[in-house]
């Protein structure tokens, strides 16, 4: 059974950075699609990142491109997102997820956990 935890969300000032956690059990990041997305009061969720268990190609959003980052560590189960030059429209609950990409459409989210809080102001 899919399992996944975030943590590491909170406020930041404009400008600033964060690093947000997951842990995953009860899979192998080995063979599943991994990544992050975001869901924003009164906006559609925005899948932010998706990329292959076996470190491959990770596709990033526009919106997001240059400023953060994916990772993971598959002995450790474990993956992040590095936020960087955050800005007040990156307020949004984040969640790690399970995804597939499906070509150049952007990509589905499976299985997530139950988010960390973000929000961005001064």
């Amino acid at each position: 059974q899919v399992q996944l935890a975030e943590s590491g969300g909170g406020l930041v000032q404009p400008g600033g950075s964060l690093r947000l956690s997951c842990a995953a059990s009860g899979f192998s990041l080995d063979y599943y699609g991994i990544g992050w997305f975001r869901q924003a009061p009164g906006k559609e969720r925005e899948g932010l990142s998706c990329g292959s268990g076996g470190y491959g190609d990770v596709y990033y959003a526009d919106s997001v491109k240059g400023r953060f980052t994916f990772s993971h560590d598959n002995a450790k189960k474990m993956m992040w997102l590095q936020m960087n030059s955050l800005r007040p429209e990156d307020t949004a609950v984040y969640y790690c997820a399970t995804c597939r990409r499906l070509g150049a459409l952007k990509p589905l989210y499976d299985d997530w956990g139950q988010g960390t809080q973000v929000t961005v102001s001064s």
